[in-house]
């Protein structure tokens, strides 16, 4: 898929408040290698690098864009499918925020991920939950109607469950020999004019619909979104709109004793 980079940055303080609920429930001192998986821009994986300033951190992601975006700000950075990765005998920690829910098999992944890690490693995860939120059943809605559908039938998060349960994910690497730590969060951002919230999916959910479309069919789609979502999230009368967004984690360390 091809991401923009500005535009996935421009909610860059609210979407960075998960990586940091997630980093510091990671307790390792002084790993090896670390892995950000999905790096994106590389923004959050700079912070990465100063916490663990021995170590050596490295991004991967699919994105040619965001693989550049990230190379520009010196992370060590590669283009490659998460899907194909398996981590060198010196991963210690292995992070991937809001990226697994792109792959379809993850779960399979994760558990292979725990088999091969060393003991005492760590992987990190932080995937969004809101699947089932107005703002993309809209999406759904509008891509399932006619003169949409023809275009638009295969895009993801059509049907099925996209991600897990905290539950389900402490089971998974439970089973797989680590020890987990699970939990979810709803986090409200307060945004603020009547396309925010368009404008928010546009640089994640959306990314499939556009790479599909012409620019006039974008413009079109855009077009026909705007008014559903404006009513499901009415901006109030000082300009504010609340955006509650739930987002599912798992820390899991491979159990030394397996």
């Amino acid at each position: 898929m091809m991401w923009d980079p500005q535009t996935y940055l421009t909610f860059a303080d609210e979407r960075s408040r998960p990586f940091y609920d997630l980093l510091a429930r990671v307790s390792i001192e002084a790993p090896r290698r670390v892995v950000d998986l999905g790096c994106g821009p590389g923004n959050l994986t700079e912070q990465l690098i100063r916490r663990w300033p021995g170590a050596i951190v490295e991004g991967l992601d699919s994105s040619p864009e965001m693989v550049a975006a990230a190379q520009k700000r010196g992370i060590d950075a590669s283009l490659g499918d998460v899907s194909g990765w398996v981590p060198r005998p010196d991963t210690d920690v292995v992070l991937s925020n809001a990226a697994l829910q792109w792959v379809p098999e993850h779960r399979e992944l994760l558990a292979s991920w725990a088999r091969h890690l060393a003991p005492g490693a760590w992987i990190a995860v932080q995937v969004p939950g809101n699947f089932d939120a107005p703002s993309h059943a809209a999406i759904r809605q509008l891509a399932s109607s006619e003169g949409w559908l023809e275009l638009l039938h295969d895009i993801p998060f059509r049907t099925g469950q996209v991600v897990e349960s905290p539950t389900g994910y402490a089971e998974l690497l439970t089973d797989a020999g680590c020890r987990v730590d699970a939990w979810e969060t709803t986090y409200l951002h307060q945004l603020s004019g009547a396309d925010a919230i368009l404008n928010w999916v546009t640089g994640t959910a959306l990314t499939p619909v556009r790479e599909r479309l012409t620019d006039d069919q974008w413009a079109q789609f855009r077009a026909e979104l705007a008014p559903m979502i404006d009513a499901e999230y009415p901006v109030r009368r000082d300009g504010l709109v609340f955006f509650p967004f739930r987002r599912i984690f798992f820390v899991a360390q491979v159990d030394s004793g397996r």
